[in-house]
């Protein structure tokens, strides 16, 4: 039996689940998201908490059962308190602003990066220097911050680009010069 599958998920006050079809939606003051339940697991629903279940022993069965769980979970946590994701830009005259719908960037290019905010996504810049994203899409937030972030990936020379705020880049020694 999986670990993580076999713990219940708790459902907080203002939160809204209902299961149609094998589409589990959840709603609440963030928010609305809906996903679609593999059909070897099932859920029971409770007035306080969700408990996924697995038919059978079948290897898709078990890999399904944490899985699932894990999902639902970040869609109640989703919704409740929100997910974020930390950047950091790093760089001489690299800088970051948000105008409108679009964050635009100077990463050292001939021209600026304009990225469209996608929706249900809310970027914040502090300093110039340093990004949050924010949302209740766990998944839809890293896939934002990834795609920032892949518009100058850290070098491992100088450390410059955007990086994560947890992460830390291996630095490589440079050349050295003839003596």
């Amino acid at each position: 039996m999986s670990r993580i599958g076999k713990l219940p998920i708790e459902i907080p006050k203002g939160v809204k689940i209902s299961l149609i079809d094998s589409v589990l939606s959840v709603a609440g003051p963030k928010g609305a998201l809906t996903r679609q339940i593999m059909s070897v697991v099932s859920l029971n629903i409770s007035d306080t908490a969700i408990e996924v279940m697995r038919g059978d022993d079948s290897t898709a069965a078990r890999a399904a059962h944490g899985l699932t769980r894990t999902l639902i979970n970040n869609m109640v946590v989703g919704v409740t308190n929100g997910f974020q994701r930390d950047l950091e830009i790093n760089g001489v005259g690299y800088r970051a602003e948000v105008k409108g719908n679009d964050l635009v960037l100077a990463l050292g290019y001939s021209h600026p990066v304009n990225f469209q905010i996608p929706g249900g996504i809310s970027i914040d810049v502090e300093k110039m220097t340093k990004l949050s994203v924010k949302g209740f899409d766990k998944e839809l937030v890293g896939q934002t911050a990834a795609k920032i972030r892949s518009f100058r990936s850290p070098e491992p020379y100088k450390g410059k680009g955007i990086k994560y705020a947890d992460e830390t880049i291996l630095r490589k020694a440079g050349k050295t010069g003839k003596k």
